[in-house]
């Protein structure tokens, strides 16, 4: 019971309580950048979610075996893989969503939300935990996307995955489409989460990553604040 409990908390923390847009602020360059319609929110959500659930899973499995020395370029060279193996499959069967994915969709690879959980969960955890932290924080990063795709192609076209919501008249709000509307919705989102974290008495200043250089690797941080308390 306790065991399914724990693994019931590892996969709801990405979704909420350690959403890796709204709270780690991890990621930020393809959520601004991929944000300007449902769609496209979509299939940059699921390519990540797909590639961190293979990275964790073969990380955990590899965990005592991989020296440390080399595991962070190993770690890449596995998610490279898997990136390549998503361009694959997205070139095939959507070329207008890989097209419009752009650099986005290589540079998978070098997202801090993959590296962070390869890093800072899946190389000291068992195969299970590592695959339900995975599908959380994937979940909740595909949803942080969506939501972002949505309110910003309802209100700068007044569509949502292409069908017409708003009045055949409705002008749009062109800002919403560009870089400066998707800061814009960030923010709001963003401070609303930190808002209702806030109230339930979560620390909010700690869990933002935003600051550090090396967030990617978090866990370093993580290990000399535990030796710092011993």
């Amino acid at each position: 019971m306790e065991e399914k409990k724990s693994l019931w908390q590892e996969f709801t923390k990405g979704i909420i309580r350690e959403n890796p847009v709204l709270r780690l602020v991890l990621g930020c360059c393809a959520t601004l950048a991929l944000s300007t319609s449902a769609s496209n929110a979509i299939g940059m959500g699921l390519a990540t979610t797909f590639v961190l659930l293979c990275s964790n899973l073969v990380i955990s499995l590899l965990r005592n075996i991989i020296p440390d020395t080399v595991r962070i370029p190993c770690y890449i060279v596995l998610i490279a893989g898997f990136v390549s193996l998503v361009q694959m499959l997205i070139e095939a069967y959507s070329p207008a969503l890989k097209a419009a994915m752009g650099i986005y969709l290589p540079l998978i690879v070098v997202n801090c939300i993959i590296l962070g959980r390869a890093e800072g969960f899946a190389n000291k955890h068992k195969v299970l935990p590592s695959i339900m932290d995975a599908l959380g924080m994937g979940i909740g990063f595909t949803l942080t996307l969506f939501v972002m795709g949505c309110i910003r192609e309802l209100i700068g076209a007044g569509t949502i995955l292409g069908f017409q919501i708003m009045p055949a008249s409705y002008p749009g709000i062109i800002l919403f489409l560009l870089p400066p509307g998707g800061f814009f919705v960030f923010g709001i989102l963003m401070a609303i989460t930190n808002k209702i974290a806030a109230g339930k008495g979560e620390p909010v200043s700690e869990l933002g990553c935003d600051h550090c250089p090396m967030a990617g690797c978090c866990s370093i941080s993580v290990e000399k604040e535990k030796g710092a308390d011993k």
